[in-house]
């Protein structure tokens, strides 16, 4: 019943009968076979057929969400019952926003010290993928951002206050106002990442805006404008350190009554955790706002 319900749910995360198969690493006849076996077993319904996916049926999705808590619980019986015989061996999946990236190492290192047989798959995602990633059971825990977000019923544990610099040629570093930055040619983060709405955000609490000539969601892309010369950033200061600066770059600190803001490790609030995610959880509360 368990493999039939991994199925069901990769097929509802993928839309796509092939790519859901493709996924699960099975062909595609035995994914349309378990699910009508599973059908079968219900009495229901569970997906709208026609000569493509169109969809979950009313008893497929409601299937659907007792089905990710069944592959949740089994999933922690199957760790608990190895970490027993051979300590904490477990994949986890963790999301990290690309601010974050450069520090990641603060938890992850200290984690895979502890545990020498476990395995971490970090991806860059945006908040709002972190969030459905644990949701949907892509992911397993993220580092994002505490506040300004939907959280809601997560566990999480903070890790650092996340600040900004102004990043230019200059030989000047000292200080610098976020009104005199706007006065600057930016090259800025795309509007759908969190960190750019935070900058928006403190440039308003100025009585600024700025309608940047750039924009990138590659940290790479921005630094390579402001290589160039005649361009400068505002960049989350973890990035500043995770990056060699272009030679004659500096990274100025940005003034503001409590501009920063609060990263951290979130993942779903549920008891207990796998072995896993418990010996995550217990290093991340080792560097607790480091």
């Amino acid at each position: 019943m368990i493999d039939k319900l991994e199925m069901f749910i990769a097929l509802a995360r993928e839309g796509h009968f092939g790519r859901a198969a493709e996924v699960y690493g099975v062909t595609q006849p035995t994914l349309s076979s378990a699910l009508r076996s599973l059908e079968d077993q219900l009495g229901v319904q569970l997906v709208w057929r026609g000569s493509r996916y169109r969809g979950l049926t009313p008893e497929g999705q409601r299937v659907l969400e007792i089905a990710l808590r069944i592959v949740a619980e089994a999933r922690v019986l199957r760790e608990e019952m190895r970490a027993a015989r051979h300590g904490v061996a477990g994949h986890l999946r963790l999301g990290v926003i690309p601010t974050a990236l450069p520090r990641v190492t603060w938890l992850t290192g200290p984690f895979l010290a502890r545990n020498p047989a476990a395995r971490i798959t970090i991806l860059s995602c945006t908040s709002t993928e972190i969030l459905e990633g644990i949701e949907t059971q892509e992911l397993d825990a993220g580092i994002s951002y505490l506040e300004n977000e939907p959280i809601g019923r997560m566990d999480r544990v903070p890790l650092w206050r996340e600040s900004y610099r102004l990043v230019e040629m200059s030989e000047d570093e000292a200080p610098v106002t976020w009104a005199d930055a706007a006065t600057r040619p930016l090259c800025l983060l795309t509007p759908d990442m969190q960190n750019r709405r935070l900058v928006n955000a403190h440039l308003a609490e100025a009585g600024v805006s700025v309608m940047p000539r750039v924009q990138s969601n590659s940290t790479i892309a921005i630094l390579s404008h402001v290589a160039a010369g005649g361009w400068a950033a505002i960049l989350a200061e973890a990035l500043t350190e995770g990056f060699a600066l272009p030679p004659g770059c500096v990274a100025r600190p940005l003034t503001s009554p409590d501009a920063g803001h609060t990263v951290g490790l979130i993942l779903e609030a549920r008891d207990p955790h796998t072995p896993t995610l418990q010996a995550l959880l217990a290093d991340a509360r080792r560097i607790e706002m480091r």
